[in-house]
C-alpha cells in the first residue's frame, strides 16, 4: 500500500512566493481596475510586494505543505 502524499494548494501556491530567509512573499490587492479614482501615491504602493503578517504564516505555510 503507498502513502498518500500532501497536495500543496495550487492557488496558494501562484500566490506566495517563500524567500531565502524563510518569510512569505504575498503581492498587494486592489490594483487591478477602478484605477483612474486612485492617486498616483497609492497605485505605485500597490505595486510593490509586501510579506504575510506573522499571524497568517501558519495557515499559508499549511497550504503550501511547507513547515
Amino acid at each position: 500500500m503507498t502513502k498518500v502524499k500532501m497536495k500543496t494548494n495550487r492557488s496558494a501556491a501562484k500566490r506566495f512566493k517563500i524567500t531565502a530567509k524563510g518569510k512569505i512573499k504575498r503581492w498587494k490587492s486592489g490594483g487591478a481596475h477602478y484605477n483612474t479614482k486612485k492617486s498616483s501615491k497609492r497605485k505605485r504602493h500597490l505595486r510593490k510586494p509586501t510579506y504575510v503578517k506573522a499571524n497568517m504564516e501558519k495557515h499559508v505555510k499549511a497550504l503550501l505543505k511547507e513547515f
